[in-house]
């Protein structure tokens, strides 16, 4: 496939590199970039934005904020028009739980609600984090799905009423619509992963019943259909989509179908057969996927000139989410690309971030701290960094301080790197946003505790019976996030197996200009889905689990041997862990013959979270100027 540099030549010489709209940002960075592949039918995707609606703070390539992207959106909306074509916008969940612009108002989402709603969505589906609390699928039914005005579909899932206990539809199953200019006809859906971690409010009915239901079999066997379009917070690779895709195609052979999918937080986009195709849209408001589809049916509009493919053409390209990007895209620059309303929205982010004091400063991280982009362990890894410094100075109960304790948490507890600089109340949050607390089994045998994270770090899934969760808070993205299980292995990896370095080849006009680290994806079309030329950065896999040995007996300097140091381990420790894992944890106990219930249990350091004890252990350590 032939590259195509939009405006390359403009780019050499670009200097007016404007500010992000939020103005603790820095300048977006010029690059080479492709041009967007316009059809037919258009669409703007994005995906587990975790909160990330203020954009990257400390990352050039993704400093965008949710009204750049209204801004966006709608000066493609007007290209559409003028060109008589189509753009639609979808999200497919996850949008809380991960940056402090969500998590540290109280309540939750009391700014972002409002921000998130300004955009002009077709197509909305929930994420399995909106369900985990159940004020947050609450926030959904009574907030979130009356601000789309029957967009947000809940194909399978029902959430008890608050107000009447009642169980009810979170949202209408399914939408059938026709598009603006072209009359494209399109049924459209929004499913969830059989998720089972969800709060006792919400029910989550299974992808493969569901398309059983009797309205389901209804709605696709409608012939009055031009396309399908299925959005869910899965993977594109699963066999939930491949459930619905398979119902489909049991009845409507040939009728394209175009799926969004979400969760694994990767760039990705997958072929099902040659009129079905999938995106999803990375993570953390870094991306904002781009899809078109040329050579669909016009049933809405039979009077119109349009040509029907046999085989439709479907492109992708994932945007880097910065201005820089965008005026490109839209061919316009700082003064005619805001929108007024992009432009206000911009306002409410800036105001809600004052409002928050999320700028306030702990200290000053001395160096970056990776989560991915550093073997564990070592000493550029953010989880040696908690397992040697944080948790032996911070995990400590009065009343059990002389006991030693051999503490276990999920990586997915930490959710984002540190970089060096400014660590901000906001850096407390995307570093580790949950409120989970910890809990303990008092006095267990050391001999059985220690072998507790090898369990945890096995195939849980095959060993447990485990699908999904533990791996369902993964801290960035990783190639084993398509498994749900996390390898230990020290291995590098791109940006995912699905991340690649493009060959000199393949951008033969960029010679000469610096490229920025960045995404570098490989997908089941190629090589040119990024629309920001890159060099890759490498990651490397993570296990599930990491621990962290506190208060054990010291070796003497004499008595450093291994059968010495044997015989210097505690017969019995406090076993202490994330309060999130704790079902992990006991089965764990129990696969290793042991009997521990529930009932065992108890808070450990009652009220302190991990981000608590970050922030703290920062603001006792790191001082200083940046």
């Amino acid at each position: 496939m032939i590259l195509r540099l939009l405006s390359f030549i403009p780019l050499l010489v670009y200097v007016d590199l404007t500010r992000s709209a939020q103005p603790s940002a820095p300048e977006p960075v010029s690059a080479p970039l492709r041009e967007l592949p316009w059809g037919q039918l258009n669409f703007l995707h994005t995906t587990d934005t975790h909160g990330w609606h203020a954009g990257h703070l400390q990352e050039p390539s993704y400093t965008g904020d949710w009204g750049d992207y209204i801004s966006f959106a709608e000066r493609l909306r007007e290209k559409a028009d003028r060109e008589g074509n189509d753009l639609l916008v979808i999200d497919t969940g996850d949008r809380i739980e991960g940056n402090g612009l969500y998590d540290a108002s109280d309540p939750k989402g009391k700014y972002t609600q409002d921000i998130f709603r300004e955009q002009n969505i077709d197509v909305i589906c929930i994420g399995n984090h909106e369900l985990y609390k159940k004020v947050s699928s609450e926030n959904e039914y009574l907030i979130t799905v009356p601000n789309f005005h029957g967009n947000y579909l809940a194909s399978n899932l029902d959430i008890l009423a608050p107000n009447t206990g009642e169980r009810v539809p979170l949202g209408p199953r399914f939408r059938k619509f026709t598009t603006k200019n072209q009359g494209i006809r399109i049924l459209a859906f929004g499913f969830l992963f059989d998720f089972t971690g969800n709060a006792n409010n919400s029910f989550v009915e299974a992808v493969e019943k569901t398309v059983q239901q009797k309205w389901f079999l209804e709605a696709i066997h409608d012939r009055d259909v031009d396309l399908f379009l299925v959005a869910g917070h899965i993977l594109l690779d699963s066999p939930e989509f491949k459930t619905i895709f398979d119902a489909i195609r049991q009845v409507q052979w040939d009728t394209p179908i175009q799926f969004f999918g979400g969760h694994t937080h990767i760039r990705d986009y997958l072929k099902y057969d040659n009129k079905a195709y999938g995106l999803e849209s990375g993570r953390y408001m870094e991306t904002i996927g781009f899809m078109s589809i040329t050579g669909l049916s016009t049933g809405g509009k039979p009077n119109l000139r349009s040509t029907s493919l046999a085989a439709p053409k479907f492109d992708r390209r994932y945007i880097d989410n910065n201005l820089y990007s965008f005026h490109q895209h839209t061919s316009l620059n700082s003064s005619t690309f805001p929108t007024p309303h992009g432009r206000n929205v911009s306002a409410m982010i800036t105001s809600a971030r004052k409002s928050l004091n999320l700028d306030h400063r702990f200290g000053c991280a001395p160096t970056d701290l990776w989560t991915n982009r550093a073997s564990f362990p070592s000493e550029d890894s953010i989880f040696t960094w908690l397992q040697d410094q944080v948790f032996p100075a911070a995990i400590s109960d009065p009343a059990r301080k002389d006991i030693p304790r051999l503490l276990i948490v999920n990586t997915g507890a930490i959710r984002f790197d540190i970089f060096r600089g400014p660590f901000t109340i906001d850096t407390t949050y995307t570093v580790s946003p949950f409120t989970s607390e910890f809990r303990y089994i008092k006095d267990v045998p050391y001999g059985l505790a220690k072998k507790l994270l090898t369990i945890l770090n096995q195939e849980v899934p095959q060993i447990l019976n485990l699908p999904h969760d533990l791996a369902a808070r993964i801290p960035v993205s990783s190639a084993s996030s398509r498994s749900a299980t996390i390898s230990n292995t020290h291995d590098a990896l791109h940006q995912d197996t699905n991340q690649i370095q493009l060959s000199s080849s393949s951008s033969p006009d960029n010679e000469g200009q610096p490229l920025m680290p960045g995404y570098t994806t490989h997908d089941s079309l190629g090589s040119d889905g990024d629309d920001t030329i890159h060099t890759p950065i490498k990651f490397y896999r993570v296990p599930n689990a990491f621990e962290a040995r506190i208060g054990f007996p010291e070796l003497s300097p004499q008595n450093v041997g291994a059968e010495d140091n044997e015989a210097k381990d505690p017969e019995i420790v406090d076993l202490v862990y994330v309060d999130f894992i704790q079902r992990y944890v006991l089965l764990a106990l129990e696969f290793l013959g042991a009997e521990y219930k529930e009932g065992n249990t108890e808070a450990y350091m009652e009220g302190i979270t991990m981000t608590d004890m970050i922030s703290g252990w920062v603001e006792g350590n790191w001082k200083g100027e940046c």
